[in-house]
């Protein structure tokens, strides 16, 4: 059984019965990456990616070229991804008619703004970065994901009161919030530089989050004075 930690590249070749290079080569060609790190950098294979690779092999057993196997997967990964968005729309709107059921109230308002945030995330993530992202939080767990969730109200409010009282952004303090901030963009994106250049996107644009709350934009500059100082 595989660890929850993941594999290196090195464990995953010899209990997959394959070669270092041939997963080398499946990385390079965009087929089969690692969607973890250590603390020290090391990449690591999860569940998922252990999940793809038997696919992989039994379409290379079918003599599938790589080129066509990484097309039909990314198409199927496409699929899985449109019928999740389905099965949570759906979701909310059983959510939405039990409160109409009990209240006799339909809150219209909340449906139309979650569409909306799910068509403004759409606009700033490729369908391939969404699938990354699908397949992160399947790697990672549940249980991770909330607990990031959870720190960032959190860590904003650590933030705010900082920038309230007037903390210069260089300071210790600050710098040791920045510091879980990165932390917690890190879990978010997986040190995915594109996947973190339209996170940074979508909050430089938008006035709302997808949780419906403002931007504070007072908050982001004082984050952005923080990093700054923190890169110097």
């Amino acid at each position: 059984m595989m660890r929850n930690v993941g594999m290196k590249v090195g464990e995953l070749a010899r209990r997959a019965g394959m070669t270092v290079r041939t997963l080398h080569h499946y990385d390079e060609i965009g087929l089969l990456s690692p969607s973890r790190r250590t603390d020290s950098g090391h990449r690591l294979y999860g569940a998922a990616e252990v999940e793809r690779l038997q696919q992989i092999a039994s379409l290379r057993q079918l003599e599938f070229p790589l080129e066509e196997i990484r097309e039909l997967l990314m198409h199927l990964d496409r699929v899985h991804e449109q019928l999740r968005r389905q099965r949570q729309l759906c979701d909310q709107l059983e959510v939405i008619a039990q409160r109409l059921r009990e209240t006799g109230v339909a809150p219209v308002d909340e449906l139309l703004r979650t569409m909306e945030m799910m068509n403004v995330v759409n606009n700033y993530y490729s369908e391939e970065q969404l699938d990354w992202l699908r397949q992160r939080r399947e790697a990672v767990g549940e249980e991770l994901i909330r607990e990031v969730e959870a720190e960032w109200p959190r860590l904003m409010a650590e933030v705010r009161a900082e920038l309230d009282a007037g903390t210069y952004p260089a300071e210790p303090t600050v710098q040791a919030l920045m510091e879980r901030w990165s932390g917690l963009v890190a879990e978010f994106t997986g040190g995915n530089p594109g996947i973190e250049k339209s996170l940074n996107s979508f909050y430089e644009t938008e006035d709302t989050m997808p949780t419906g709350e403002a931007i504070d934009r007072e908050l982001f500059a004082y984050v952005g004075k923080a990093m700054a100082a923190r890169n110097q």
